[in-house]
């Protein structure tokens, strides 16, 4: 939450901000669960520039109003644009709200405007400042809860920048991703798709945005690295007893100190996978010169091992060196995540599309609905509906698996009534429709 170009500073200023957070978190209750305050404010988002006494101020009313407002809710400080810790200490300081701040959340561009490899964030893009250093301040910081989650909710590589292409920033995102996951630090990929007539063009977009070209709003090489990222990481933990060793790693020509990297995760039912990349400055069309590795990797219980290429998505069976069910000989090493994992692992449950483009019509005392339905092999669409702004949702229908229409003849004259539909199959449920709503007259 924030205000357009001008910062709340004085007291009536802050008091009226304060209402208005007061009125986003309840209006939004039980549908949004994290406030964040301002968006980075260390630097020109907060006019004329970041002052962190003046944000610490507006920290100190900004908390208990949202915690005040929805017990269940959660507070996010920042996203910070620089991994500066005085401008952190400065703001809890004057604060003095450090025990209701839930997540801590910063951003990363190592090298903005150039090439720069995602590891580098703690290896000297920011110079003696790193994110590392940062996240181990804020846990020492006094009053700071023992459970703080980290986001870095800004990220990406971006192609158009200087000495970067769309393959480096299909290597570096995934790359960022396990890097932060492994330290514990969520990361979410800045954006989707761009618009276009601002100031930074179709140049952050994993979608390409309008250009009046012939890929408008396709995809970047990115959307499917980010993707296979997702598939394979998301439901797991870093394992700190998974140990993996590696020998005979030539080193990189001009890049002699190119560190290897590699880390063990568990997913939620236990399976192991390990990830691995050489974190090199990649360059741009996609070369990379053919390095491998023995790797000895120990308490991870995989017996039929599998190679996957995390960028491409491409899957190969590989076998352990003889005699031994944890040592790989001349494994592939790239400046790319690489994964190997036990070929059991991919059995996860495959959930229907969810449906798009619900409407919602009233007509007396009936609410008519509509909606597209997807692939997935649905068996079955499930109705929901919430009344008011702040009411629980309900299941008030299941209709068949190819079902686009409903009609809901229990409103209430003036109620506000909310749908939302999903489909379900043997698998699971997919994800939500849009959220559409009506009031009967």
């Amino acid at each position: 939450l924030y205000s357009i170009f001008w910062p709340p500073k004085t007291p009536a200023q802050i008091d009226a901000f304060t209402k208005y957070v007061q009125w986003m978190v309840n209006h939004f209750r039980g549908r949004i669960h994290y406030y964040a305050l301002w968006n980075e404010q260390d630097i020109g988002y907060w006019n004329p520039y970041g002052n962190p006494e003046e944000y610490g101020r507006l920290l100190k009313s900004f908390a208990p109003a949202v915690h005040e407002t929805d017990p269940e809710a959660k507070v996010v400080y920042g996203g910070q644009a620089d991994p500066s810790t005085d401008f952190t200490r400065r703001a809890l300081d004057t604060c003095g709200c450090a025990s209701q701040i839930d997540v801590y959340a910063y951003h990363t561009y190592p090298g903005y405007g150039q090439n720069l490899n995602p590891e580098s964030m703690d290896a000297g893009a920011y110079g003696a400042e790193s994110p590392a250093k940062l996240r181990q301040f804020v846990r020492s910081y006094r009053g700071i809860k023992s459970n703080i989650e980290f986001w870095d909710d800004e990220f990406n590589s971006i192609p158009s920048w200087k000495g970067s292409d769309e393959s480096v920033q299909a290597k570096y995102i995934p790359r960022g991703l396990v890097y932060n996951w492994a330290a514990g630090v969520r990361t979410f990929v800045w954006l989707l798709t761009s618009a276009t007539e601002g100031n930074e063009y179709d140049d952050f977009g994993l979608i390409h945005g309008l250009r009046y070209l012939p890929d408008d709003f396709t995809p970047r090489p990115v959307f499917a690295a980010l993707q296979n990222t997702n598939a394979l990481f998301s439901d797991t933990k870093f394992d700190p007893s998974i140990e993996i060793t590696s020998s005979a790693i030539p080193a990189l020509r001009r890049q002699p100190r190119a560190q290897f990297l590699a880390y063990g995760f568990r997913s939620r039912s236990g399976k192991p996978i390990i990830a691995y990349w050489l974190a090199a400055h990649s360059l741009p069309g996609n070369v990379f010169p053919p390095l491998t590795a023995n790797l000895v990797l120990k308490n991870t219980g995989i017996e039929n091992p599998v190679l996957i290429d995390v960028v491409s998505g491409e899957i190969s069976p590989v076998e352990w060196k003889k005699g031994t069910n944890d040592t790989l000989e001349s494994g592939p090493v790239r400046d790319s995540v690489l994964a190997i994992a036990d070929e059991r692992y991919f059995d996860w449950a495959v959930l229907p599309e969810a449906p798009s483009s619900l409407s919602v019509t009233a007509a007396g005392d009936s609410a008519q609905l509509s909606w597209e339905v997807h692939g997935g092999n649905p068996t079955g669409v499930v109705v929901e509906r919430r009344l008011g702004d702040e009411g629980r949702w309900e299941q008030v229908a299941k209709l068949g698996a190819n079902s686009t229409e409903y009609s809901d003849s229990k409103l209430v004259k003036g109620q506000r009534a909310s749908y939302r539909v999903r489909a379900v199959s043997g698998a699971g449920e997919s994800a939500y429709s849009n959220v559409a709503s009506t009031s009967s007259h």
